[in-house]
């Protein structure tokens, strides 16, 4: 029989197994039950509820569909309550109000999906299983370093796959937000150019994911490449001229291989509003 001692480490142990599923999903949840009838409605949610279990379970996700409802679902839920109800039948306008009073709510919760992202998990650009294994092949393997890593999900990604990858990062935003909090792979405290200076005999690849849009750690992680005693590729994931790096780095970066970024890009497609890409930089 156990003691109270023990049944109160056990149960101490449990709540710490048992993570309380957030707010954002469970409110998710809530709108694919209230839109069940409704098909392009249920598979946006449904995207985002797997998206979110795999990440939750340390996966890597799969690609999302631009998260953006129908233009004409208002007319999709009219004829679905038109041919489910009479006209004059109270229920089938209350139906219509609950429903629509719930589209621009829905709308701002699938617009929010990278929000969540960032702030449940840390992961600022999109990762998905499909475009890590398409980066895997067009680096043949090779080794790579990724600078800020951020939790580590490209390099996760890549070491599954058998490549050598070494993920580092400053760590400084840890006061800040999750980046470095929740890491799915170990990563090495070090800042940009450092990582740059210890690893570029070792790799042919440096992976650069969403920079910052302010200060000129990009443009120095630029200039180091170049002055690279070895040639180094960099691999950047970000917004042009937009959400991610500096304007000064955007200028100066010559984008090269553009068919070779059009193949990654095939599986690294925006869902929102933020049209990040895959740029291949020298």
């Amino acid at each position: 029989m156990l003691t109270n001692k023990q049944k109160k480490k056990l149960l101490k142990n449990r709540k710490h197994q048992v993570s309380p599923e957030s707010d954002y999903i469970s409110q998710m949840k809530r709108y694919r039950e209230l839109f069940s009838d409704f098909p392009d409605v249920k598979f946006l949610i449904n995207n985002v509820l797997e998206s979110d279990h795999l990440i939750k379970s340390k996966l890597l996700p799969q690609e999302l569909p631009e998260l953006l409802l129908p233009e004409d679902i208002q007319d999709q839920i009219f004829k679905a309550i038109n041919q489910r109800f009479d006209r004059d039948d109270p229920e089938g306008d209350k139906l219509w109000n609950q429903l629509s009073d719930a589209l621009p709510k829905l709308d701002k919760a699938l617009r929010s999906y990278r929000d969540y992202l960032e702030e449940q998990y840390g992961m600022w650009a999109y990762i998905s299983g499909p475009f890590v294994k398409s980066l895997a092949a067009y680096i043949d393997h090779e080794d790579v370093l990724e600078i800020m890593a951020g939790n580590g999900y490209i390099s996760k990604g890549l070491q599954d796959l058998n490549v050598k990858a070494y993920p580092t990062d400053s760590l400084e935003w840890l006061s800040e937000n999750q980046t470095g909090k929740h890491q799915v792979t170990q990563i090495e405290k070090l800042d940009a150019v450092s990582a740059i200076e210890k690893y570029q005999d070792k790799v042919k690849y440096v992976i650069m994911s969403w920079a910052p849009d302010k200060g000129s750690v990009d443009l120095n992680v630029l200039n180091a490449i170049r002055k690279a005693d070895h040639d180094l590729k960099l691999i950047v994931i970000g917004e042009r001229n937009g959400a991610t790096d500096s304007k000064t780095f955007w200028q100066q970066a010559h984008i090269i291989e553009p068919e070779a970024a059009k193949k990654l890009n095939a599986h690294h497609k925006p869902f929102d509003l933020i049209k990040d890409q895959v740029y291949l930089v020298d």
